[in-house]
């Protein structure tokens, strides 16, 4: 670092130099979509009001839920009462101070149990340099021009990632499609599949970290947790219950085999080892046309178990579903192949945005992250 960008640093405590506030509750049922002004949660943006709580642009600080998440708002907004906010002082660069927050990691103060929280106490003792003014700008400058160049490379990452998700639909459909089969029977989800929804219960998360075991805990999308008991030890077929069904992205179904609990979330289906494979009927369930059969709001609606059982369904003789599954299990090894080096990748660039910062934000004469006082210093 030049000898001028080595001048004019100071001292302090985040509660010296941008002290927080507490944000106030504005439940989403009072909240006036009518209005322009930003609502702030933990997590980002939740929604607009008529009136704001600051009286200009404030970062947002997660307090409780997403802890340590900063946000900026370039408007006047209103934080609830899950986050801290600041305003700041008059002529402080707030987009210096959003990313010193981030490059702070602010969520390794969290020292909840059952809820994560931040203590403001904890966020004022944390001591830090800033720079001057003039290096503030330019340290924005170059944070925004990596960052930049960070996004496009994530833009095209989870394209790829989204196209490999359309490839894995477009080949299940395609594959399972009735008009395709030379022999087949036609009938119902009830007659090639028999129901085990009264074997699931659900256990809250509370009572399942009493009950700490190696048996997976299973819901609408997948496994949630782990528990003490299995209910479950075969193949089984689980189709969400009650979830997102409008705009879903995920598969409707997902094949499990091996122990388990299941809650009451997701149905629980049993092939008929004379009628179908469970691997096939899952491929036929994963993107079936549940939505017209479900009930509820536009959101999280609900299929119900005779909706689901009386779905009408046609599958192939039990030679072509081997056939069909072998297949579709070569092209998705393709799919897992893709998006298992995406994932990867996309934790490089976070890697490589905490690198970022580090060196941005590092005091005067510092010659890697480690060396950066305010990522361990407290008072």
């Amino acid at each position: 670092m030049s000898e001028a960008r080595t001048t004019g640093w100071t001292k302090g405590t985040l509660g010296e130099i941008l002290p927080i506030k507490y944000g106030k509750s504005l439940p989403a049922k009072l909240r006036d979509s009518s209005g322009r002004f930003p609502v702030f949660g933990s997590s980002g943006r939740v929604g607009v009001h008529v009136q704001p709580l600051t009286n200009g642009p404030a970062l947002i600080v997660g307090r409780k839920g997403t802890v340590g998440a900063v946000h900026f708002s370039t408007e006047p907004c209103w934080p609830i009462d899950t986050v801290y906010f600041s305003e700041g002082e008059q002529g402080q660069n707030l987009r210096y101070f959003k990313y010193l927050l981030d490059s702070l990691n602010l969520v390794q103060l969290d020292k909840s149990t059952a809820i994560p929280g931040l203590s403001r106490d904890d966020y004022n003792a944390l001591n830090v340099r800033i720079a001057p003014p003039v290096e503030q700008e330019r340290i924005v400058a170059e944070v925004e021009k990596q960052f930049s160049r960070l996004d496009e490379a994530v833009a095209n990452l989870n394209r790829v990632k989204t196209n490999a998700q359309h490839f894995k639909r477009a080949t299940i459909q395609a594959q399972t499609a009735s008009n395709s089969f030379s022999t087949k029977i036609a009938g119902t989800v009830a007659d090639i599949a028999v129901s085990l929804d009264n074997m699931r219960e659900p256990v809250n998360k509370t009572e399942r970290a009493k009950r700490v075991g190696t048996i997976p805990y299973l819901g609408a999308n997948g496994q949630t947790g782990w528990i003490d008991e299995a209910r479950f030890d075969e193949e089984l077929v689980l189709v969400v219950e009650d979830e997102t069904f409008v705009g879903r992205k995920l598969p409707f179904s997902y094949y499990f085999s091996g122990k388990c609990w299941v809650n009451n979330h997701t149905h629980v289906l049993r092939a008929r080892s004379d009628a179908v494979l469970p691997k096939y009927l899952n491929l036929a369930l994963s993107y079936y046309p549940f939505i017209p059969l479900t009930t509820g709001s536009t959101g999280r609606r609900k299929l119900t178990k005779a909706a689901l059982m009386s779905a009408p369904i046609v599958v192939p003789d039990l030679a072509t579903q081997h056939r069909i599954v072998a297949e579709v299990d070569r092209h998705l090894s393709i799919v897992r192949e893709v998006e298992s080096e995406v994932d990867a990748n996309l934790k490089r660039a976070q890697v490589l945005r905490q690198a970022v910062l580090a060196r941005a934000f590092a005091p005067p004469g510092a010659t890697c992250a480690g060396q950066s006082e305010h990522v361990v210093a407290t008072a």
